[in-house]
C-alpha cells in the first residue's frame, strides 16, 4: 500500500462504527475456490499458511470440506480427506467449518443406503464439521430426511439449500418461478433448516431477479438467507449488491487470487464497497491483503499449470445459454479434448438443453450435471440419424427408475422405456424416496475391505469409492507405491519448470557448440508443446539410415471391432489399440468408446457371453457406461483390471 492509502485505511479503522445490519460473509477459498479454477487440487499444506490468520478476519463461517474434495483428494493428492479436517481445525479454531453435502448422495455421484449416510454424517460431525450445507440436485427433499435427522442429533447446523435454476433467461418460467422457490424455503423451514441458502451454481441469477427473489423469501421465511453465486456469467457482483438490498444476511466470496472466472466474486471489493453503509462487514482490508500475498506468492504458482488460460475474458457469457456449471464445462472440454473431438464443443452445447429438458429440466449441479454433461457428449459421438440415447450411462437409467428423486416435470416417456429396458432393478419407475429400495451397505462394505481398514472412517471412504478408495488405503497403508502423479509439486519445482519454459522461449534449451555438425538429409521436425508453450523442433539422427514412413501410414486408423476369419485367423485379426497387450487372442475386440477408468468386469476369461450382455462398466468424467458385447462368444482375453485407466480405443476384452 502506498504511504497515503494506508494512513486513509489506519484513520477510518480508528473511528469506524459497527454497522446497524453487517452482511456477514463465508469463504470458499479452501473449497468452492479451488474446485472451480484448479479441479479442486488445492493441497492442506497449501491451506496451513493462510488458515490462522483467516481465522482472524470474522467470516461467518469458513467452507473446508465437502463437494468434490473428498473424491479428489484420495483420488488425486494421495491425501485423507478426514486428516484434512482434523488438521484445518487445529489452525483454525474461531471460526466455523461449513461443508457441501450432497444429501443422500454424501460426496459421491449417486444415492447411497441410509446407514452409510447416517454414519457419514455422524463422523464428519465428530471430525470437525460445524455447519452441513445440504442440497438434492433435484430439490428433491425427501432425500434430506435421513441426513438432517443425524445432522440434528449431533447438534450441528442444518443449512437448506434451493438449487437455482431457470427454464427462461429470466426469473419467471413456468417451472422455476418466484412460488417454487418461496415454497422450497418454506419446506426446507418446516424441516429445522437453521439458515436456507440459494445456490446458484452457475451464475445464471440477475441482479434484478435476485432483488425480489430475496425480498419474497425474506417476508416467507424466518430462517436467515444466504446466497450463493458463481462469477461464471459476471453477474454475481452486481446480484450480491442488490441482494443486499433486499436484506440478504450471509454472502459467499471467495479471497482475490481464488475467485472470478468459474468461481465467485472476490470479498475485498465487496468490503470496500459496504464501508460506512449500514451493511458494512467490519472486515479489516490489511487482513485480507496480507492473506491474499501469501495465496499470491508462496501458493498459486503451484497451481498455475491447472489453471484455463485458453480465454483471455474472465466472463463466460456462453452460460446463460447453456446453463452448464463452470467445473461441468471445463470436464466436457477436457473428455472432448482427450476424445479427438473437441470440434464436436458447439453440437455439445447444441444438444445439452435438449437432454435436459428430456431428463425432466433438471437443475444442472453435481450430479445432474455431470449426469446430463456425459449423456450429451455420448449423444454427439454416438448417436445416429435414425437412433438417439444409443449409449446410456448407468446413472441416467438410475434417474429414470428415480433413484435420484422426483424430477421438476416428467421425463420423456419414450427415453424413460428405452433406458429400464432390462434394468435391473424393474422396468417400472419407483415414486417413493429412493433410498427406502436400497439394501445397508455398510456392513458389506467393511466386509469386503477387510483388515485394509483401519477404521470406521476408511470403511466409509472406501463405500462410496470402492475402486478408487481402495486403491488410496494400499497407498496410505504401504500396501502399494503412490505414482508420482499425486505427489505435491514444491515451488522449487515451479521455478525449474520455469526456467526451462524461459530458456526454450529463448531457444537456449540446448546450448550451440562451436562444433556444431552440418545438417543432413536425415534431419526431422517435430512440434513441441510444454504447458500450453510451442516450439518447433529439429532433431537429426545419428548412427544410421533413417526409414522414412509414407503420411499415410504416420497415424495409426481408429481401432474398430475386427472378427478373426476361420478357421485360422490372418495376421490382420490381431487389432492393434492402445492399451492392447502383443500377442492378444484374436476375435472380436471390445474398444473403449472414451478415455476413462475400470470400473469392475462383469465376465471374466473362459465366461460365455451373448450379445448385448455387459462385460465392463467403465468410468468416464466420473459417470459410469456399461459396454455389452458385440457378438455371442467365450472371453478369451482381458488385458485390464478395475482401477486400470485406459485410453479411447483400448481393447478391453477379446471374444472369440
Amino acid at each position: 500500500m502506498s504511504d497515503n492509502v494506508q494512513m486513509t485505511a489506519l484513520r477510518y479503522e480508528s473511528d469506524r462504527p459497527r454497522a446497524k445490519n453487517p452482511v456477514r460473509i463465508m469463504d470458499l477459498s479452501l473449497r468452492d475456490g479451488h474446485q472451480s479454477l484448479f479441479a479442486t487440487r488445492g493441497r492442506t499444506e497449501d491451506m496451513i499458511p493462510v488458515a490462522e490468520l483467516m481465522d482472524e478476519v470474522g467470516f461467518w463461517a469458513i467452507e473446508t470440506w465437502g463437494g468434490a474434495t473428498f473424491d479428489t483428494m484420495h483420488r488425486f493428492l494421495n491425501e485423507d480427506p478426514w486428516e484434512r479436517l482434523r488438521t484445518l481445525k487445529r489452525y483454525i479454531k474461531k471460526t466455523p467449518f461449513s461443508m457441501l453435502l450432497r444429501a443422500q448422495n454424501l460426496v459421491g455421484y449417486r444415492n447411497y443406503a441410509d446407514d452409510l449416510a447416517l454414519a457419514f454424517v455422524e463422523r464428519a460431525a465428530e471430525n470437525g464439521m460445524d455447519i452441513f450445507r445440504t442440497f438434492d440436485a433435484l430439490n428433491d427433499y425427501r432425500n434430506f430426511e435421513t441426513v438432517v435427522k443425524q445432522i440434528k442429533k449431533s447438534g450441528k447446523h442444518f443449512q437448506g439449500c434451493i438449487c437455482y435454476t431457470l427454464t427462461e433467461p429470466r426469473l419467471g418460467g413456468d417451472v422455476y418461478n418466484l412460488d417454487y422457490y418461496v415454497n422450497k424455503a418454506k419446506a426446507l423451514e418446516e424441516m429445522g433448516a437453521d439458515s436456507i441458502c440459494v445456490k446458484d451454481m452457475a451464475g445464471l441469477m440477475a441482479p434484478y431477479d435476485a432483488y425480489p427473489l430475496i425480498k419474497a423469501l425474506k417476508e416467507a421465511v424466518k430462517a436467515p438467507i444466504h446466497l450463493h453465486s458463481h462469477f461464471t456469467s459476471g453477474m454475481s457482483p452486481m446480484t450480491h449488491l442488490k441482494a443486499i438490498e433486499a436484506g440478504v444476511d450471509i454472502i459467499d466470496t471467495c479471497m482475490t487470487p481464488y475467485a472470478y472466472r468459474t468461481s465467485h466474486a472476490a470479498v475485498e471489493p465487496l468490503v470496500m464497497a459496504l464501508l460506512g453503509t449500514s451493511r458494512d462487514t467490519g472486515f479489516d482490508i490489511k487482513k485480507l491483503a496480507a492473506i491474499n500475498e501469501i495465496l499470491e506468492k508462496q501458493v498459486m504458482p503451484k497451481y498455475k499449470h491447472l489453471l484455463d488460460d485458453s480465454k483471455v475474458s474472465i466472463i463466460d457469457i456462453n452460460v446463460l445459454l447453456h446453463q452448464t456449471p463452470g467445473g461441468m464445462l471445463s470436464n466436457l472440454v477436457n473428455q472432448l479434448r482427450e476424445m479427438d473431438a473437441l470440434d464436436k464443443i458447439d453440437e455439445v452445447y447444441r444438444e445439452l438443453p435438449r437432454v435436459r429438458k428430456d431428463l425432466g429440466q433438471i437443475p444442472l449441479v453435481t450430479p445432474t450435471s455431470q449426469i446430463v454433461g456425459v449423456q450429451t457428449v455420448n449423444n454427439v459421438l454416438h448417436d445416429t440419424p435414425d437412433e438417439r440415447y444409443k449409449m446410456i450411462t448407468g446413472q441416467v437409467k438410475d434417474l429414470c427408475y428415480g433413484l435420484y428423486g422426483k424430477t421438476a416435470v416428467p421425463i420423456d416417456p419414450e427415453l424413460q422405456k428405452k433406458a429400464l429396458k432390462g434394468y435391473p432393478r424393474g422396468e417400472e419407475p419407483i415414486t417413493c424416496r429412493p433410498a427406502e429400495v436400497l439394501e445397508p451397505e455398510l456392513e458389506k462394505a467393511r466386509a469386503e475391505v477387510g483388515e485394509l481398514a483401519a477404521d470406521i472412517d476408511d470403511v466409509i471412504l472406501y463405500a462410496q469409492f470402492p475402486v478408487t478408495g481402495r486403491k488410496f488405503l494400499e497407498w496410505k497403508y504401504g500396501r502399494s507405491e503412490p505414482p508420482a502423479s499425486v505427489r505435491p509439486i514444491t515451488l522449487e519445482d515451479v521455478k525449474k519448470r520455469d526456467a526451462l519454459v524461459k530458456k526454450a522461449l529463448a531457444g537456449e534449451l540446448v546450448e550451440k557448440k562451436a562444433d556444431s555438425p552440418v545438417k543432413t538429409a536425415n534431419l526431422r521436425t517435430f512440434n513441441v508443446f510444454i504447458d500450453g508453450e510451442y516450439f518447433n523442433v529439429e532433431v537429426d539422427p545419428v548412427g544410421g539410415s533413417v526409414v522414412a514412413v509414407p503420411p499415410a501410414q504416420a497415424a495409426a486408423p481408429t481401432p474398430v471391432p475386427v472378427a478373426a476369419p476361420a478357421p485360422a485367423p490372418a495376421p490382420a485379426a490381431a487389432v492393434s489399440s492402445p492399451g492392447q497387450p502383443s500377442g492378444a487372442a484374436a476375435g472380436t475386440h471390445l474398444l473403449a468408446p472414451m478415455p476413462g477408468m475400470i470400473v469392475r468386469y462383469l465376465k471374466g476369461i473362459g465366461e460365455k457371453v451373448s450379445k448385448g450382455e455387459t462385460i465392463v462398466v467403465l468410468e468416464a468424467m466420473k459417470m459410469e457406461n456399461a459396454l455389452n458385447a458385440q457378438c455371442d462368444g467365450v472371453v478369451k482375453s482381458i488385458p485390464f483390471k478395475s482401477g486400470d485407466t485406459v485410453a479411447k480405443g483400448a481393447s478391453l476384452c477379446v471374444i472369440g
